[in-house]
């Protein structure tokens, strides 16, 4: 057997396993996700969004959807990649994988790749709940499926450098409730930042989070805060960094051999 073939049956089987992970406890991983978003169309868009009005020349439940959408792909692609590593760690079967001859690039395409897939099942069903609340239509599909796919990878890859430092199970939910909820609410999901006063504008571009939701908003409503073409590389930027990090420490071993 070559070499190759045996680093991409070791990618499959990571892969399968973190797929396997998350869809056999779906009303866990899946189910959860889409109640949470539900509610918020209830509460924001029917209820308060009737008393807003138009937001960027649209009904607010329709402004707000596309960010709703990205909140599930942001939190569910970050939550399964730092739980499973950190549970690998716990569980020390990580070591399995250390001492088997699989380059550490494989193990992070192998995390990543469910962390993916997650993020993904995830946002396809709450865009399908979606509809129940408004008309979904997408003005550029493909924008929309690569902005997805590039921000779930994102979130992958820092799921897993959380899953690396991680010492208990109190510093895996540290950063999703401390910083990524934080960031993820004032990315702009339910206002648009030319509300916001020149300075509050100005510190709110300093937010990745602002990028990735308004390109989303763009690909489905053709509507955006912020142009489409800096708010790309602004993300591929953050992949490649976070990539970079990533690697270099599982070839240290941080967190990871004592």
């Amino acid at each position: 057997m070559s070499r190759y073939r045996r680093y991409w049956i070791a990618y499959a089987t990571i892969t399968r396993r973190e797929i396997l992970r998350f869809a056999r406890i779906w009303v866990q991983t899946i189910v959860p996700p889409v109640i949470t978003v539900a509610l918020y169309f209830l509460i924001f868009g029917n209820l308060i969004g009737g008393r807003i009005g138009r937001m960027d020349g649209l009904p607010y439940v329709d402004f707000i959807m596309p960010g709703l959408i990205m909140m599930a792909i942001i939190t569910n692609s970050y939550a399964n990649v730092v739980s499973s590593f950190y549970g690998a760690k716990f569980a020390h079967h990580i070591e399995e994988m250390l001492v088997s001859p699989i380059p550490n690039l494989v193990i992070l395409l192998g995390y990543m790749s469910g962390g993916i897939a997650r993020g993904m099942a995830v946002g396809l069903a709450v865009t399908l709940t979606s509809m129940l609340f408004t008309e979904v239509r997408a003005e550029h599909a493909l924008l929309v499926l690569l902005v997805a796919l590039l921000t779930s990878t994102l979130f992958a890859l820092a799921g897993l450098i959380n899953g690396i430092f991680a010492k208990s199970f109190d510093d895996v939910s540290i950063i999703p409730t401390f910083v990524l909820t934080p960031l993820i609410y004032l990315g702009g999901i339910f206002y648009s930042i030319d509300l916001l006063p020149d300075f509050w504008q100005t510190l709110s571009l300093a937010n990745p989070i602002l990028y990735m939701i308004n390109s989303f908003r763009y690909g489905f409503l053709g509507v955006s805060d912020i142009d489409i073409g800096p708010a790309l590389a602004v993300i591929v930027g953050f992949i490649l960094l976070l990539f970079a990090i990533a690697m270099t420490l599982l070839n240290r071993g941080t967190g990871i051999r004592t």
